[in-house]
């Protein structure tokens, strides 16, 4: 994991947020190849989530809400981790955490005194990853909520606005919106891709667990009771859509839910063999029952009751939810693509992205940087690719096995070298990230062929 961040870091995928200030822990800025693959990911899930779906719309709902929404969710009430702060040093430890990190189960919607009497029995087994003492406060539950004085002009804070905790709650909040106005029935989806903001009290693990980030959920509405067949669909479609990232069968795993919260009929968790941190949450799977709408009718007083139209049947629906964090996804993308090896007696890293997550899809190099004629060739291959695929880079510095190295650092999967021989056949040499294998391919069939492998053609079939 080390060496993952250095190359985040090194080639411009993730910096330390407010680093010239000293950084913000728990915060972090994703540089111009990282916020490539960022979008890639997300136009990925978009794509599968709803754009290749008849039954799903999106959504972009406001960050802030009605404070009352947090209220209605649960947040405001119980949306807490224990906290226990050492009295030697004052770091603050997330006590079910270092619980877990010596084999004691604790869940975070315990009691404070089940907690304590947990916390208490295993003190001496627990040192504070700072100072090394092990002298700390009782646990207590501290809520994870931003606030805000949006709108309040009083400096006194009575009535704080929070920042969403998750993002999914603009998708209850809208349900009766899409059904008015758009021709979803039930069983029908909403999804979103939204920020989220936690007070996370240990934030670690590099992007893992921040206090902003980003969440891609969706909603699924069914009938009372008809869920058991469609949240299956939706744990099989969720688990093909990462092997579609390239992400190897061996490094996922789905995990049941053994504490559900009472309104829950079940919950899955799928996890990722993360290097260093092992198996851990990447996005949630919960069949919900109509718990979320129910509280907003309640707390609103709003009836979000769906009709069905050829029934006139009133019900509320239920909701089977997926939630997914997009910087755990990101993290797992990378670690799934980081490797080392030797290629060509020289050893290197290189990053095996899927094609079409790749922040750069085509590098393009004149053969020599001094040869005016070689430029312009490049010139004119390079404004050719880059308004079919966008995301290409021109490189003219250094010798071309370091240009090599500098793609295969961020993923680039094709290289195309323009020499003289292509002045004069109006070919270019195209070479494989993976293989290191080159090939001639004409420049006018050029766009064509890297297309093809982009859409899952092998390159070793181009020859």
């Amino acid at each position: 994991m080390e060496k993952i961040v250095s190359l985040c870091k090194r080639r411009g995928f993730v910096y330390q947020g407010s680093e010239i200030y000293g950084g913000m822990a728990g915060l972090y800025d994703f540089g111009p190849y990282g916020v490539e693959l960022l979008l890639n990911i997300k136009k990925s899930w978009w794509n599968a989530n709803v754009r290749m779906r008849d039954n799903y719309v999106g959504l972009d709902s406001a960050i802030f809400k009605d404070p009352r929404v947090w209220e209605a969710s649960g947040h405001v009430g119980g949306f807490s981790d224990p906290l226990a702060e050492c009295k030697e040093c004052n770091t603050r430890i997330r006590v079910d955490k270092e619980l877990a990190n010596i084999g004691v189960t604790a869940d975070e919607k315990m009691s404070e005194a089940d907690l304590n009497k947990i916390f208490d029995d295993n003190r001496d087994n627990i040192p504070c990853p700072k100072c090394g003492k092990k002298k700390f406060s009782e646990v207590r539950a501290f809520n994870l909520l931003v606030s805000s004085n949006l709108g309040d002009f009083t400096n006194d804070n009575k009535n704080p606005v929070y920042l969403p905790g998750e993002a999914c709650q603009g998708i209850y909040l809208n349900f009766k919106n899409v059904v008015d106005t758009t021709r979803m029935r039930i069983p029908f989806g909403i999804a979103q891709i939204g920020k989220a903001f936690r007070n996370e009290i240990s934030p670690r693990n590099f992007l893992f667990r921040t206090r902003e980030f980003e969440q891609a959920d969706t909603q699924f509405f069914v009938r009372p009771n008809e869920n058991k067949e469609a949240y299956e669909r939706i744990k099989k479609e969720r688990w093909e859509w990462y092997l579609s990232l390239d992400i190897k069968e061996e490094n996922l795993r789905f995990k049941q839910h053994d504490n559900l919260v009472f309104y829950a009929k079940d919950a899955w968790d799928i996890e990722y063999n993360f290097p260093t941190l092992g198996f851990d949450e990447v996005e949630g799977i919960h069949d919900r029952t109509d718990y979320d709408l129910t509280q907003h009718m309640k707390f609103s007083g709003e009836d979000l009751s769906y009709i069905d139209p050829n029934t006139n049947e009133k019900y509320v629906p239920w909701i089977l939810e997926t939630s997914m964090g997009v910087g755990r996804v990101f993290l797992a993308v990378l670690s799934e693509a980081y490797a080392e090896d030797t290629l060509g007696g020289e050893s290197r890293i290189v990053l095996r992205l899927a094609s079409h997550l790749a922040p750069v899809k085509v590098a393009v190099f004149p053969l020599l940087k001094n040869k005016p004629e070689l430029v312009e060739k490049a010139r004119e291959v390079y404004l050719m690719l880059k308004k079919e695929f966008g995301a290409v880079e021109f490189d003219d510095n250094g010798n071309i096995g370091k240009r090599y190295r500098r793609q295969d650092e961020i993923g680039t999967p094709f290289c195309v070298t323009v020499d003289f021989d292509s002045l004069e056949k109006h070919d270019v040499t195209v070479r494989d990230r993976d293989s290191g294998k080159q090939i001639r391919i004409a420049t006018s069939r050029l766009g064509e062929t890297i297309s093809e492998v982009i859409k899952g053609k092998s390159f070793s079939e181009l020859s």
